[in-house]
């Protein structure tokens, strides 16, 4: 019997799969416990229809983070905190400020989880960062700390 999967279910397939099983176990496990329906022809259109939509939102999404990486790949933001004398930083420089220089520079919301920093910034300077927009798209961000009160063109 033709099912199709309304979750998972472990050693035989994920949630939106079409399985055959023996109509004893659907029937008596399965269907009972809400992890299958029975693969109907209305309902495969439905099912098709569904993994079309999911596949336009993963396209779309795509399209988002290739749009985002084109206007931030190469550019600078600066990022202005305080410095001792020597221009050691008092603290460092987090995604958190990261994602806020880049959403006051190009209006882009960036999820600081997002930015990959190899180790925490700690002194002034030009610091380059990677951007991982989605699991294909990644781009690359140069960060200039400068203390506060000072300004730098670039």
């Amino acid at each position: 019997m033709k099912v199709i999967l309304t979750a998972d279910v472990a050693k035989l397939g994920n949630r939106g799969a079409v399985v055959e099983v023996a109509e004893g176990y659907a029937r008596n496990y399965l269907f009972p416990r809400g992890l299958a329906m029975e693969a109907t022809s209305g309902r495969m259109k439905e099912l098709s229809r569904e993994e079309q939509r999911r596949q336009e939102k993963k396209n779309q999404v795509l399209a988002q983070a290739r749009h985002q990486a084109g206007r931030i790949n190469g550019a600078t933001v600066q990022v202005t905190t305080r410095a001792g004398d020597q221009g050691k930083l008092f603290g460092s420089v987090t995604n958190k400020e990261i994602a806020r220089a880049i959403k006051s520079t190009f209006q882009i919301n960036i999820d600081k989880r997002k930015i990959d920093l190899e180790e925490p910034i700690k002194a002034l300077g030009n610091y380059e960062v990677i951007l991982k927009l989605h699991p294909e798209v990644q781009a690359r961000l140069r960060v200039q700390v400068i203390a506060e009160g000072s300004q730098s063109n670039g």
